[in-house]
């Protein structure tokens, strides 16, 4: 198959999958606009090289894993860091970044706390929380997008889980 149309199949696949995962990432309709835009540029630019040691599926969530991950770490999502910084107390003004699709008014304030937990949590039991819980992988499907081990991968979803908990 030549590769624009492997890169069309590519993009028709997995698409909404990296759009979801950016979503649930960034908590903003435009980020994750933004971001499903980056990752699938990187896709189309690396498609040559995919080697098959992993699925396609895989391939492409640890590039936009990867890809959200550096648009926290790099200062593209200050409103974020403002947000970590705030603990517990929060500034609702900073929640109008917060615009999760799909999120009933009534549910907003249980999801907005549900979403800072999970911003607080350390960078690998967010990856594996969000992958489990919101995305429905399974723990080896994280474990090889995370480059872990299936047990390492159990591990840090029950810590996770204990300090959402908590």
């Amino acid at each position: 198959m030549e590769q624009p149309a492997r890169f069309r199949d590519v993009y028709e696949m997995y698409s909404d999958m990296v759009y979801n995962l950016c979503l649930n990432y960034l908590q903003n309709r435009e980020d994750a606009e933004e971001a499903t835009q980056d990752v699938f540029v990187k896709v189309h630019s690396k498609l040559s090289t995919f080697r098959s040691d992993s699925s396609l599926k895989t391939w492409v969530y640890r590039i936009a894993v990867n890809h959200c991950l550096d648009m926290v770490k790099s200062g593209r999502r200050l409103w974020w860091r403002t947000l970590l910084s705030l603990g517990t107390g929060v500034d609702r003004a900073e929640f109008a970044r917060f615009d999760h699709p799909g999120v009933q008014l009534e549910d907003r304030e249980a999801l907005e706390l549900l979403y800072r937990r999970i911003n607080n949590l350390p960078e690998q039991q967010k990856t594996a929380i969000i992958l489990r819980y919101l995305e429905d992988l399974s723990p080896p499907e994280i474990a090889e997008i995370m480059s872990l081990s299936v047990k390492a991968v159990e591990s840090l979803l029950q810590r996770g889980k204990m300090k959402l908990q908590g």
